[in-house]
């Protein structure tokens, strides 16, 4: 919803309000909130389990939602301090753009805990010998909801408006978070209570849970060379979902496709993302996660020379297959790559601390694929940036190598 979904509002925003594309586009660089979150987060759900930060980030995110859909022009704003001693009237005059902002950052807060990290942690822990496969099937739910919510949120704002698209996708999360609720399990004792059962997924054993259970401590990552060449690869990677994901249906409307065909084609990213992420999860599990994000960033390098090359012909049909193909495996292959490396065991911390770095792409994507168009009316350069970014993220992902896996019995500082 917040990021397949976005290009559908870009246009009705900037036909209401007057907004520029950098203007709009700058709420994504918002994101660097989830960078700063998401070490804390990551901490939280080691401590306290994936089921409490999962419900919280999920509310965050319906509220982001829902308080767009009720954006005013608010005008002067008086607040009694105190009704016996103070009265306050400051002069604030929060205009739709910088409530646009505001509810940004509630998404923005709710991304690292309702999304990679659970996802990242639940599945090595209940499908600890399955992983890859596993973790291609659940995440591919992201891509799901690209090829449902992106037709959904067009259907909403032609029938209705913007405002009813933003309020029926809070509504959905709120539905999201009462699941959770009352279905995530992550605790030890809770996998090896479902061991002897015969609906346990095929493989799952005592020995498997507590494998899952082991990793290096975050002090043991930092000081390996393959944390910093991972954390740079993965960077540079995220620059897909900033300046690629959340442009193709602005870019495909400048370029003279309907916002219909526009649509289509974010659908049909999505939908070969499902079986993208199916394909690269399984193939981790053959030649490591690591290699298998290199050939994703290869296939998407190659999407985004179609883009540039496609223009407003027929070749964009299939720029949109080819990098669908390999944007939707990454992921599934994000959090299977720091998981490989370093165990389950302290997951969420340094999933988080390298998600910290991860601001770098979400301050500067946005803005550049912004600045880019109002300048030059297409997008072609900033894909070409993108395609650099990528080679270099690749280039980072083959010199990190493989650090030994941790054992349970050989983690330390725990």
């Amino acid at each position: 919803m917040a990021q397949y979904a976005y290009g559908s509002f870009v246009v009705p925003l900037e036909e209401e309000f007057g907004w520029t594309r950098t203007q709009i586009n700058f709420s994504l660089t918002l994101g660097l909130t989830t960078g700063f979150m998401s070490p804390l987060v990551g901490r939280w759900m080691d401590r306290f389990g994936a089921r409490p930060v999962m419900v919280i980030s999920l509310l965050f995110l319906a509220a982001g939602f829902l308080l767009r859909a009720v954006m005013t022009n608010a005008g002067n704003v008086t607040i009694n301090v105190s009704p016996n001693f103070l009265v306050w009237q400051p002069d604030w005059h929060f205009t739709f753009l910088t409530q646009f902002y505001l509810f940004s950052l509630l998404l923005f807060i709710g991304f690292p805990g309702a999304t990679v990290m659970p996802a990242g942690r639940l599945i090595s822990v209940w499908f600890a010998r399955t992983r890859g496969r596993m973790m291609g099937i659940v995440t591919a739910g992201n891509n799901f909801g690209g090829l449902t919510m992106v037709p959904l949120g067009a259907f909403v704002i032609a029938a209705a408006s913007w405002r009813w698209g933003y309020a029926v996708f809070g509504i959905i999360i709120i539905g999201i978070a009462i699941a959770a609720w009352y279905i995530i399990r992550d605790r030890p004792e809770d996998v090896v209570k479902e061991t002897d059962k015969r609906w346990a997924p095929a493989g799952m054993d005592r020995a498997a849970a507590a494998a899952a259970a082991a990793g290096y401590t975050v002090r043991e990552a930092v000081r390996m060379k393959a944390f910093y060449f991972i954390s740079l690869g993965l960077t540079a990677a995220m620059f897909t979902y900033s300046a690629v994901l959340t442009q193709i249906i602005p870019h495909m409307e400048a370029e003279g496709f309907s916002k219909n065909e526009a649509a289509a084609g974010i659908s049909i990213v999505a939908a070969f993302g499902i079986a993208s992420k199916i394909i690269f999860g399984r193939l981790s599990e053959t030649i490591t996660a690591r290699w298998a994000t290199v050939i994703s960033l290869a296939i998407q390098s190659a999407g985004l020379v179609l883009f540039i090359t496609a223009g407003g012909s027929n070749l964009a049909w299939v720029a949109v297959v080819v990098f669908g193909t390999g944007f939707g495996g990454l992921g599934a292959l994000m959090p299977l790559v720091v998981t490989e490396a370093f165990g389950i065991r302290h997951f969420g911390s340094i999933m988080g601390l390298i998600s910290m770095v991860g601001v770098i792409p979400v301050v500067a994507g946005p803005l550049m694929a912004g600045i880019v168009f109002d300048r030059t009316d297409s997008y072609d350069i900033a894909f070409g940036i993108t395609i650099v970014m990528f080679v270099t993220g690749a280039l980072f992902m083959t010199l990190a190598g493989r650090p030994r896996p941790a054992t349970p019995g050989s983690v330390t500082g725990a």
